[in-house]
């Protein structure tokens, strides 16, 4: 798979030229933005984290690692799987800009989503589970 650019920032940020497709990743609306204000492309539930690994999440650091292996896994079931063969696809297709609503971009849903999409999927085996683009 050739290299993609996959960015990750708030959706309370400004657009830039530069994001390409813009995918809300979180499970959530984020609070206090209109769907004007965000200008996304879509909003792709299906490969956020499921409401259980987010509550026990809670953004914490010292568990990003687990929730990172946890999350996943989550992504092999068929909805995320298809969810992330989209993804998959909107990476191929020019850049694309995951956004989350949470303050530490770092260890959020969208960054594991973007390492994933940059490595083509293959760590956790999600691509081949997805139907295809």
């Amino acid at each position: 798979m050739s290299a993609v650019h996959v960015a990750v920032r708030r959706v309370y940020e400004d657009a830039l030229p530069t994001d390409g497709a813009r995918v809300l990743v979180d499970r959530l609306w984020p609070r206090g933005l209109s769907k004007a204000k965000a200008h996304l492309d879509e909003w792709l539930r299906s490969v956020s984290p499921s409401t259980e690994l987010r509550q026990w999440y809670g953004h914490d650091p010292e568990r990003f690692a687990e929730f990172s292996t946890r999350y996943e896994a989550e992504l092999r079931q068929p909805e995320p799987a298809a969810g992330f063969a989209h993804l998959v696809a909107l990476a191929a297709a020019g850049p694309l800009t995951l956004l989350t609503a949470s303050k530490a971009v770092t260890i959020s849903e969208a960054t594991v989503l973007a390492t994933l999409l940059q490595e083509g999927g293959d760590r956790a085996g999600i691509e081949s589970v997805g139907t295809p683009g």
